[in-house]
């Protein structure tokens, strides 16, 4: 199983508008192309960054998953965070392996 983990940090004043959209848009569209058996959304309490920090967490069960996500439809999504949030938000994405 994978685990890929978006980090947004983002602008105080869109922090709330962004947490909206991700719990009400964002999200149920990731989990609705199948490719993920689960999800987490976590707020950074001791980040250094300026900002507000959040972890989007989606749990793939096999790399063909998470392929087909990034190749099918993550561009358009990512996309819509880019449209919508344009030039108030850092992100990080990484893929992790459950190794234990």
């Amino acid at each position: 199983m994978l685990l890929y983990n978006v980090t947004l940090i983002l602008e105080e004043t869109a922090a709330e508008d962004w947490f909206n959209w991700m719990t009400e848009i964002h999200i149920p569209a990731v989990m609705a192309t199948g490719m993920f058996a689960s999800h987490r959304l976590l707020k950074v309490v001791d980040s250094p960054n300026e900002g507000v920090t959040y972890c989007a967490q989606y749990v793939a069960d096999s790399q063909e998953n998470y392929n087909e996500y990034q190749e099918k439809y993550a561009p358009a999504l990512q996309e819509d965070l880019n449209a919508k949030f344009k030039n108030r938000f850092v992100a990080y994405r990484t893929l992790m392996e459950f190794v234990g």
